[in-house]
């Protein structure tokens, strides 16, 4: 494994651990159809979450969230639809009472790492 995919995983990891800790339930990670991936569908209560996580060792070429453009933010709603629709079709009974799409940052410092979590973030 590249040292790029093993931070970003470990960074999944801390995000799905803060968005637990947070009293989200996770349902799934790492979601996959030929269009893409889902890092993290989630239940926030009533409410389904799709959340991007974005992970950086250091700052040097941003904030993580800001990988996160109108582009990026298009296809992971195409996902969820995606996802949406293959829960439909394997027959898996699922409600909420809205959608929302959150961003988790994770930034390497040190020996640490910083976690911001952008909810509604678009």
């Amino acid at each position: 494994m590249r040292a790029k995919d093993a931070i970003g995983r470990h960074g999944e990891d801390i995000a799905a651990g803060h968005l637990e800790a947070a009293g989200l339930q996770i349902l799934v990670r790492n979601w996959r159809c030929r269009a893409g991936e889902l890092d993290i569908v989630a239940r926030d209560g009533s409410v389904l979450v799709f959340a991007e996580v974005k992970t950086r060792s250091s700052l040097a070429y941003g904030l993580p969230a800001e990988a996160v453009n109108r582009t990026k933010a298009a296809r992971i709603r195409q996902l969820a639809m995606q996802w949406l629709n293959a829960q439909r079709d394997a027959g898996i009974a699922l409600s909420w009472s809205a959608l929302r799409f959150d961003v988790v940052s994770v930034v390497r410092t040190g020996g640490s790492f910083e976690v911001t979590h952008l909810v509604g973030a678009f």
